[in-house]
């Protein structure tokens, strides 16, 4: 059974969000504050992490960016508005994913299933494949990535994006692609969800961020992962 930390201050919706995860089958571990879910997280270990954005003391930026440092767990943020101050704040500090207020259950429950099967990468069929430019090794059996010898540490998305585009070298996969491919979503406004992951993923295999070898931007288009 898949264990929710379920990070909210609002008892109205950390009750309701409770006991409608509990119908889709997950156990939720409710929290009403970041430090409380912090503490949650340490001793409990949960799959996923439902993280409102507003919170008393440490607020949910802040507590992503605590959680991210010592862990890849899949992180959904949850925020009020369908802003780009909340979404791509949360984006950069390290979330999977984000819901906007009020949440529906379905949708929820659709988005810890996404974030959960990017831990996991369907080879059936496919070659085992090392990928290795310029430092940069990537191993799709062991689904190792190393820079230089040493361990990349990329979450289950970043991991998913750097597949998905190392996979097709060369060719330009859209926003809307990647999106689809990787985060199961079919909404183009939801395109920040790729560029925020595309500069994290960069802030960790690229020597010089600004200047891409292997995550390169094609304007108008979208990414690809070019030869160096």
């Amino acid at each position: 059974m898949v264990t929710v930390l379920l990070i909210e201050d609002d008892p109205h919706v950390r009750r309701g969000l409770e006991l409608a995860l509990g119908r889709y089958g997950y156990t939720v571990l409710p929290a009403a504050s970041g430090e409380e879910g912090i503490d949650l997280f340490v001793t409990m270990s949960p799959d996923v992490v439902i993280l409102d954005i507003m919170l008393p003391g440490a607020d949910g930026f802040e507590v992503c960016r605590r959680l991210r440092a010592e862990s890849a767990v899949p992180i959904v943020m949850l925020t009020a508005r369908d802003e780009d101050i909340d979404v791509v704040g949360g984006l950069e500090v390290g979330a999977d994913d984000y819901v906007v207020k009020p949440v529906q259950p379905r949708v929820l429950d659709a988005r810890i299933k996404a974030v959960l099967r990017r831990g996991t990468y369907d080879r059936r069929g496919q070659p085992t494949t090392v990928i290795d430019q310029g430092g940069l090794t990537i191993d799709t059996d062991s689904l190792m990535v190393t820079k230089d010898g040493a361990p990349v540490p990329l979450t289950p998305t970043e991991l998913r994006l750097l597949l998905e585009l190392s996979g097709n070298p060369g060719r330009v996969l859209s926003r809307q692609q990647l999106l689809e491919s990787v985060w199961g979503h079919d909404y183009l406004g939801q395109s920040r969800l790729v560029d925020s992951c595309i500069q994290r993923v960069r802030a960790k295999v690229e020597n010089d961020p600004a200047a891409p070898v292997f995550v390169q931007t094609v304007r108008g288009f979208g990414y690809r992962f070019g030869p160096v």
